[in-house]
């Protein structure tokens, strides 16, 4: 009878774990104090940086697949927003913190919905160990959910010249229910507000369009949404240095 009890009570322990994890902390909001100054571009999730790209007229190279990737391609009209920049992709497992926040202090100009037929996983079983578990980077550029599965790009235009444009571009994975956006075009953020929320692990990619910018993050760092500054733009004064040391630890 003890042992039966037990086994009942092990039982309920972990429905009970289970649901508090998935329903309750899961949705967890964090209040967030985000770092002000000139130029400061923060991060609009929580996770880990697993790529940073150039990209140029519109394109940026994946090496791991050998062709040229269209802007357009990773988020809606977002190639039609610069030529020229950089791209951080974000991922956000599990144990993440899934609201999402403006990098800047800016206008949002456009939010488009991008739906999918199906949703590719995002990470095979070992990536997903790897990444959630042991918090290890996985160049994920790659892989083929970025330019099938659903989407979100939300466009924002800075009120500062201190500032370039940005494009948060949020990507469901497999097991996600939706993108649940709170912001519509012509909505004034400042920097650190939230703007979504993504229901389980999935991607935030960030589109810096200019290219002179100091990272202040490289693949595999952990980062905070409204908090770590991830680049900072600094126009003639771009630290060819660090930003090779950011992309080629990347590849």
């Amino acid at each position: 009878m003890v042992a039966a009890a037990v086994v009942v009570l092990a039982a309920c322990t972990l429905v009970g774990l289970r649901w508090f994890l998935w329903k309750v902390w899961f949705y967890r909001d964090p209040v967030r104090h985000p770092p002000a100054g000139p130029g400061l571009i923060l991060s609009p999730a929580d996770g880990t940086v697993v790529y940073i790209k150039r990209f140029k007229d519109g394109r940026v190279i994946s090496e791991k697949r050998g062709e040229q990737i269209l802007v357009s391609e990773i988020g809606k009209g977002a190639g039609d927003y610069g030529g020229s920049g950089w791209m951080a992709g974000i991922y956000m497992s599990p144990l993440d913190v899934h609201w999402n926040y403006a990098p800047i202090s800016g206008l949002v100009t456009a939010v488009i919905a991008t739906p999918a037929s199906v949703n590719l996983p995002m990470l095979d079983l070992w990536e997903y160990v790897r990444m959630t578990l042991v918090r290890k980077a996985v160049d994920l550029f790659a892989h083929r959910y970025r330019l099938v599965n659903e989407r979100n790009t939300v466009f924002f235009e800075p009120v500062s010249p201190d500032c370039p444009r940005v494009v948060v571009v949020e990507i469901a994975d497999k097991f996600v229910n939706k993108i649940r956006c709170i912001v519509k075009p012509g909505d004034k953020v400042t920097a650190g507000d939230k703007v979504s929320f993504i229901e389980r692990g999935s991607q935030v990619d960030l589109l810096i369009y200019d290219e002179e910018v100091e990272f202040r993050v490289k693949p595999g760092d952990h980062v905070t949404g409204a908090v770590t500054v991830v680049a900072a733009y600094r126009p003639g004064r771009r630290d060819p240095s660090s930003v090779t040391s950011s992309t080629s630890s990347s590849h």
